[in-house]
This record gives structure tokens, C-alpha cells and sequence, in this order.
């Protein structure tokens, strides 16, 4: 069934008007027309099978047929902060982490960044990044769409860890196992990874006084675009949601 996001509630029932690049996927690349079906979900995390009234220059015209909660949300919310790194690479680790359950995402400049873009390529960055994740959130079937936040340094990414529930620092340099770290009570958790030099010793211990947790990956040392996708893994594992 294919999936897709609106930003208004409704009931059974309702119409709703799908439009922009969600119309044209719909009538053009999946070549779907009256009366075919397909799920819309609601910002309150609800699943709506859907029939197509209408389609025409204006835009898709569903109607809500059924209503049910959304099962496919983890019951931890993650919030990735990860280092901005060169290329697609933070493409690749937000399509495949959004399919792992990750709740928000954070791109941090950290020293030894290579990638450091101006104020106006950073915004165009930010507005790829989310394409790509509503386009994730869709093909994974997620109940919501992950939030992609500005680029933002090291420093102020530190100020913000009161708000957890936990800090884990993956850092290269060594650490306790993550399942040492990770309790049932641990809803909300924030999880720092590395550029491709690592993290400066001083930004270690500016996230450790903040409040963070280094634990290690392993034995191995993985490149910066693979460390978030393992982390995120590895957490949604020992939270239980990956049953």
C-alpha cells in the first residue's frame, strides 16, 4: 500500500486534497486513478486507508475510509547529532537511520570537518535533507516524518543534552558497551557520531561535562557515514524495538 503524509487530522469520511509532488507521484509514476486506494498519515500518528475520488489539475481528492493507530513508531525517540561530512554522505546516514527509527537529526560542525558550507549552502543542504527524509519516512513507513534541524556547532549541540533522558557519545577512542549504558527507562536519547578525523579529545570532554557517555562500536573502526546507521541499530536492538 503506498504511503503518504498530510499535515491536517481528519475522520472517517473526510475528503483531503493531496497536492505538489504527492499528486504528481500518484498520478504519474504510480499511475493510480478513481478508485484505487491508499494510506494517509495524520499528524496524530494515524493511518488512514484512503479512496481517490477525484483527480485533476487541483490535485488528488482521497477520501478517508478507515482509521487506526500507527504501530510502525519506535517507543524510543532518538535524536541523532551527527559531524557534517563531505559529499552525500549525510544523505545516505538520514534515508537509512530514518529507516531505523531515528526521531530527529542534528548536523553539527565539529574541528575537524571537512565539509563546511556557507549560510546559503547550508540552507539548500537543510532543504535536501528533508526531501530525503519525507521520502524515507514514506518508503519505511513511518508514522511520522523526522525533523532535520540547521546546522549548528559542537558547543551549542552540548547546551541542549539536559533535555535527554541519556547522552552517548560514540567515540573512536574506546568506551563501555552500549548495552551497559541503555535502560528500559531511556525514552529519550541523544547520540553524538564523529566526523571522518574523529572528535578532538577537548570536544569529548566538553560533551562528557554536559552530561554525555562514551561507549564504543566495536573493536573496528567504521567510517563516519556507517558509524550513525550501526548506532542507531545497535540502540533500537537493546531498546527492544527491532522485535
Amino acid at each position: 500500500m503506498d504511503w503518504f503524509f498530510t499535515e491536517s487530522e481528519g475522520n472517517i469520511g473526510d475528503l483531503q486534497l493531496i497536492t505538489g509532488e504527492d499528486a504528481v507521484h500518484i498520478t504519474r509514476s504510480l499511475r493510480m486513478s478513481v478508485g484505487e486506494v491508499l494510506t494517509l498519515c495524520t499528524p496524530d500518528q494515524k493511518e488512514h486507508l484512503c479512496r481517490i475520488e477525484r483527480i485533476n489539475e487541483d490535485g488528488v481528492l482521497v477520501r478517508l475510509t478507515t482509521n487506526e493507530d500507527c504501530t510502525h513508531e519506535p517507543d524510543v525517540n532518538m535524536t541523532l547529532y551527527f559531524a557534517l561530512t563531505k559529499g552525500d554522505k549525510p544523505e545516505t546516514v538520514i534515508q537509512k537511520c530514518i529507516e531505523l527509527g531515528v526521531t530527529e537529526f542534528v548536523p553539527v560542525l565539529t574541528d575537524r570537518c571537512v565539509a563546511r558550507p556557507d549560510a546559503k549552502a547550508a540552507e539548500k543542504k537543510l532543504k535536501r535533507y528533508q526531501k530525503i527524509a519525507l521520502q524515507a519516512a514514506m518508503q519505511s513507513r513511518r508514522g511520522i516524518v523526522p525533523v532535520v534541524r540547521p546546522l549548528t556547532e559542537l558547543k551549542k549541540a552540548a547546551a541542549c543534552l539536559a533535555q535527554y533522558d541519556k547522552t552517548i557519545l560514540f567515540y573512536e577512542g574506546g568506551g563501555q558497551p552500549l548495552r551497559t549504558l541503555i535502560t528500559p527507562s531511556d525514552k529519550r536519547i541523544a547520540v553524538f557520531i564523529g566526523p571522518e578525523g574523529g572528535f578532538e579529545e577537548r570536544e569529548v570532554q566538553l560533551l562528557e561535562e554536559n552530561g554525555a557517555l562514551t561507549a564504543t562500536l566495536g573493536k573496528r573502526i567504521l567510517r563516519a557515514e556507517t558509524a550513525p546507521i550501526a548506532a542507531a541499530a545497535a540502540i533500537m536492538f537493546h531498546t527492544g524495538n527491532m522485535e
